[in-house]
């Protein structure tokens, strides 16, 4: 199954805490169904220190399931389901259902 949200895209959460926010996926996890989003879902994490790195209360991004995830349309930042076409040359690109302009490429 291809890839509908990969490293570097932007995307809108749709449910949760952190609804209506947008942000860039730093990572995607395929087999668990999730992603991290830089700047949502920020979860605070108690540090113990240790020899090479200082103990303290740290702040990171906890992953969110692609279901509660969509696309940011390129034309006007609004949440887009993907769809997938060939074009002539054979290649196949990703574009946005809502205003039709593709994603990549």
């Amino acid at each position: 199954m291809a890839a509908k949200i990969k490293k570097g895209d932007r995307v809108v959460v749709l449910t949760g805490r952190d609804s209506g926010r947008t942000g860039e996926v730093i990572q995607v996890m395929p087999k668990d169904e999730r992603a991290l989003v830089r700047g949502v879902n920020v979860v605070k994490k108690h540090q113990k220190q240790t020899m090479n790195q200082e103990g303290g209360i740290l702040s990171k991004e906890a992953p969110i399931h692609l279901s509660n995830l969509a696309m940011a349309d390129p034309k006007d930042g609004k949440p887009t389901r993907v769809g997938f076409r060939v074009l002539d040359d054979g290649r196949k690109i990703r574009f946005a259902k809502r205003s039709g302009d593709p994603i990549d490429g």
